[in-house]
């Protein structure tokens, strides 16, 4: 009944000023901002330093096909009135199990990278205690926040991160002074030796994670419920990718213009070997700023997790309990509330915050290593290739919202890009 007053509001609503609309934004912000991290600014750092401005063009169709998918996943949720688990359901069990699978492995994994990469930073302004203490210290409060802050509040502290993580590194990349001509020069499509791992890691690693499937259920958080919403959630889709493209777009600059010929060192702390290298060069007043956006990167990257992908798992064993013979569901079965007060939902942000702890000190047990490089290089094209088919349903989308040549078009050749990422991350794996 609750649903239904919701929707019947909705929809005999006035239509709201430019004020109210720009209030709107949010979802997209903490889908798009969740997705970067540290090992993608990493990644962009040695494409810039090995490459210059050579791959600007993979960094802009990386951010338009994150622009499509993100849409899409917007789309289905908002004209189904279904979420992603339960668009999966109609698939098959299969679709429902392998998401299960990866949630647990990658949670696992993810929750250690996450707190490592957020005590970096702070280990390297505040010294007095080691990584790993720094790491537990984030993985706390991150436990802290989503725990008990509601949907508002997560999102609030997600726009306050993401605006220091863009003056920060925007303001780097301005100091050390674009090269324009040579930017532009990078519009055009170019692969020079040794350079396809990086096209295809700028491309998906533009806001790319499993926090995409997360953007309907933050779009059902702040309220929206149906087609109404659907001009909002793309321009609040928008927003959100094309600030974090700007954004990998500075670290690009910041690589070239002051690592190219470098050996950047690779993981996490690569950045680190920036900071130091921006003491260098500018001194420590470049420095610090710096390693604050490092750390509201990464820290943002921790809530966006704890939050989304909580919600995913709490919708997941929710949906995996269903009688076999259960009907699909419908619009306004699912309860935004009830899955962040869910026991499952507060069972995996345990799951991310304690057992990868472990990892902290006894280091990444190689054989899981190998199952998350597995399943997680093989999670987009699962998103992309599913997404293809439920939007092109005639049973559960209505006629005017399924995808056009154009949408269709932009998921095939997400799909096939993804599919390229899997497969190279695949064969580095077994390298």
């Amino acid at each position: 009944m609750a649903a239904a007053d919701a929707n019947t509001s909705d929809a005999t609503a006035p239509e709201p000023t430019w004020r109210a609309k720009i209030k709107q934004v949010g979802p997209g912000i903490m889908a798009a901002a969740t997705g970067v991290g540290a090992g993608d600014l990493v990644a962009t750092l040695v494409a810039g330093s090995r490459f210059g401005y050579a791959l600007f063009w993979a960094v802009v169709l990386g951010t338009i096909f994150k622009l499509a998918l993100g849409e899409a996943v917007g789309r289905w949720h908002l004209a189904s009135g279904r979420t992603m688990l339960a668009g999966w359901r109609t698939m098959g069990r299969w679709a429902v199990g392998y998401f299960g699978a990866y949630a647990v492995v990658w949670g696992f994994i993810y929750g250690a990278t996450a707190m490592s990469a957020s005590a970096l930073p702070l280990n390297a302004l505040f010294p007095v205690l080691p990584v790993s203490g720094w790491a537990i210290i984030c993985g706390l409060l991150g436990l802290a926040l989503v725990w008990f802050g509601r949907y508002a509040l997560l999102e609030k502290v997600m726009t306050v991160l993401v605006g220091v993580m863009f003056v920060t590194v925007v303001g780097t990349a301005v100091l050390v002074g674009p090269n324009l001509l040579e930017l532009g020069e990078g519009l055009v499509p170019t692969l020079p030796d040794g350079s396809v791992a990086y096209v295809l890691g700028l491309m998906g690693g533009v806001g790319g994670t499993i926090t995409m499937a997360a953007y309907g259920y933050w779009t059902f958080a702040k309220g929206w419920r149906t087609p109404r919403w659907m001009p909002f959630m793309r321009a609040d889709n928008a927003v959100g990718y094309l600030t974090t493209g700007i954004f990998v777009v500075a670290m690009l600059v910041v690589g070239a213009e002051i690592l190219l010929g470098h050996d950047l060192t690779s993981g996490d702390k690569g950045l680190l070997q920036l900071s130091d290298t921006l003491a260098a060069d500018y001194g420590q007043w470049a420095r610090i700023p710096f390693l604050v956006g490092f750390f509201a990167v990464a820290f943002s990257s921790v809530i966006g997790v704890w939050n989304g992908v909580s919600l995913l798992f709490a919708d997941w064993w929710r949906t995996w309990r269903l009688p076999k013979d259960a009907p699909p569901e419908s619009a306004g079965d699912y309860d935004h509330k009830a899955g962040m007060n869910s026991t499952a939902y507060r069972v995996y942000l345990l799951w991310l915050t304690f057992p990868p702890m472990l990892l902290l000190f006894l280091g990444k047990p190689f054989q899981l290593t190998v199952v998350y490089g597995v399943l997680g290089a093989l999670f987009m094209p699962f998103l992309a290739g599913t997404l293809l088919v439920l939007l092109n349903s005639k049973t559960m989308m209505p006629a005017e919202h399924r995808s056009r040549w154009l949408s269709n078009t932009m998921m095939v050749l997400c799909l096939a890009l993804f599919v390229g990422v899997a497969f190279n991350e695949i064969i580095g794996i077994f390298e």
